[in-house]
């Protein structure tokens, strides 16, 4: 692949390509030589805005079959740039942003290897600084440098150390339902089943839910395989959705949950089997940070007129506002900034970007978010849904 088509490489504020054989007409693009460029491409650039030469790189990875090639490279990149990686192996994109939160690790910046829930084919690279993740010009210039063959100047190379951060992460969900409900174990008595997708997110099933006590007895497709061999893990994909839709009816569960491949998306499905996804999720969600406190829900702009009077019945304000899940947050993050409280940022596809949460887009926050309303709910005899009966 030529240096000047890397450009091409670019999607929004990632870098995406075709990352290996099987599908026709597509030709892999995200080479090794690609992908080194542009990592160390992004650590020069780095380096220059942090003033320092030895920088600290978190690398992580979704279930996609070509996880290793591209982890290869990208250690390889941070480590001949005269750098250090922190490799956290299997990983959800919101992970690899809380990782640098955690100031033991002292890392200055992460790459998340991932192309959400697109076919398995691709792949991709997402960066994070401490600041949260690159916005799209941002790419564009890291993808000029990358073309330019810019490059840190290293005397020797770094080192690789190997951390499984998802743990740590998961023991901070669990801490904060504890502390939201006062109980060590809130969801005991609550079936409560995940679908995976084959994706990244069955960590949620042992390490979050059933420390809380849940039984998750129907769980679904959890084992990471990059073939996504069941259904495409995607919240907005009908199949998808009518999958766990139909295992909570199957199991009789009491919520069911599905996640994106890298889990920065999550749908849910109630008792009934229904699904809460797109308006219903927005609103779900709404109705509950609206309880705590009234502000402004900044959605993108094919959100239904229905959602903009649920909002208003619970005391908040509806903003909406251009499609795709940065814009939403950007302009979530305005309002706060004038001085006008806007807990939410979320996109109709499953986006949702808390601001108690560094705007962040979570699936696994937020549900977690969600599965604390439920334990308080159930005390008092009620199910989610009845949080938006009235949508």
């Amino acid at each position: 692949m030529s240096v000047k088509n890397w450009e091409q490489l670019k999607s929004g504020s990632d870098v995406r390509g075709t990352a290996i054989e099987g599908v026709a007409g597509e030709s892999v693009n995200l080479t090794d030589e690609a992908v080194g460029a542009i990592v160390k491409a992004f650590l020069f650039r780095l380096s220059a805005a942090l003033g320092k030469k030895k920088l600290t790189v978190a690398v992580g990875h979704d279930s996609r079959l070509s996880a290793k090639r591209i982890s290869d490279c990208v250690l390889g990149a941070v480590t001949e740039s005269g750098c250090d990686a922190i490799f956290t192996g299997l990983s959800s994109t919101p992970s690899m942003f809380m990782l640098l939160k955690e100031k033991s690790f002292a890392a200055d910046a992460s790459v998340m290897i991932t192309a959400s829930h697109l076919p398995f084919n691709k792949n991709g690279l997402k960066f994070f600084t401490q600041e949260g993740g690159l916005e799209g010009k941002d790419i564009s210039e890291i993808l000029r440098l990358a073309a330019e063959g810019k490059a840190l100047e290293a005397a020797a190379a770094g080192s690789v150390r190997n951390v499984g951060y998802l743990d740590t992460y998961s023991e901070g969900l669990v801490r904060f339902v504890r502390e939201k409900t006062g109980k060590e174990k809130p969801l005991a008595g609550k079936k409560i089943i995940v679908d995976a997708g084959n994706g990244a997110g069955g960590f949620y099933v042992d390490k979050v839910l059933k420390p809380l006590g849940a039984d998750t007895e129907g769980s679904q497709f959890l084992d990471p395989d990059g073939r996504f061999p069941n259904h495409i893990p995607n919240p907005e994909n009908k199949q998808a959705m009518q999958a766990i839709s139909d295992q909570v009816k199957k199991v009789h569960a009491d919520f069911g949950i599905i996640f994106d491949t890298d889990v920065d998306r999550a749908g849910a499905v109630d008792s009934k089997g229904e699904e809460i996804n797109r308006n219903r999720l927005i609103a779900l969600i709404s109705a509950i940070l609206l309880s705590e406190k009234k502000g402004v829900i900044v959605t993108d702009s094919v959100t239904s007129d229905g959602l903009t009077a649920f909002i208003e019945k619970c005391g908040g304000k509806h903003c909406r506002y251009k499609r795709g899940y940065k814009n939403v947050i950007d302009k979530s993050k305005e309002l706060n900034a004038a001085g006008e409280y806007s807990p939410l940022a979320i996109e109709t596809s499953g986006h949702a970007a808390l601001k108690e949460n560094y705007f962040l887009d979570d699936g696994a926050y937020l549900v977690t978010r969600i599965l604390v309303s439920l334990a308080k709910l159930a005390d008092e005899g009620k199910d989610i849904s009845d949080l938006i009966k009235d949508l």
